[in-house]
């Protein structure tokens, strides 16, 4: 079944969980200025520092989180044009204006499909 998530907040949740990040708390709580991020989380970074967490608004997060997919449970992301029915966690969005929104947010929307059923 599909992950049907009712806010992106939710989303984010789901996806950090899926590849074991650590969620501190809301980036507005901690940010004056949140930026491209806003919305998103602070997280536990690799160091034991924080840092801020949107891959939903942030390329960056976005193809990081791609990556924590793949390597960490042998998933393969693919970024098709055509609708696909075949992988049980493959994404269809439509974008628009902005293809680089709707992929960030079916990195996002797979992950969290994965960390939903942990």
């Amino acid at each position: 079944t599909r992950c049907e998530m009712t806010t992106d907040k939710e989303l984010l949740e789901l996806a950090a969980k899926a590849v074991g990040i650590n969620v501190v708390g809301d980036i507005e709580k901690y940010l004056v200025f949140p930026e491209r991020r806003a919305g998103g989380f602070i997280i536990e970074n690799a160091s034991g520092g924080h840092t801020g967490w949107n891959p939903l608004t942030d390329d960056g997060d976005a193809l990081r989180l791609a990556v924590a997919l793949s390597s960490d449970d042998g998933f393969d992301i693919e970024i098709t044009k055509t609708a696909s029915g075949a992988r049980e966690f493959c994404y269809v969005e439509p974008h628009g204006d902005d293809k680089y929104a709707a992929t960030r947010r079916a990195i996002v929307r797979c992950a969290a499909e994965m960390g939903k059923a942990l």
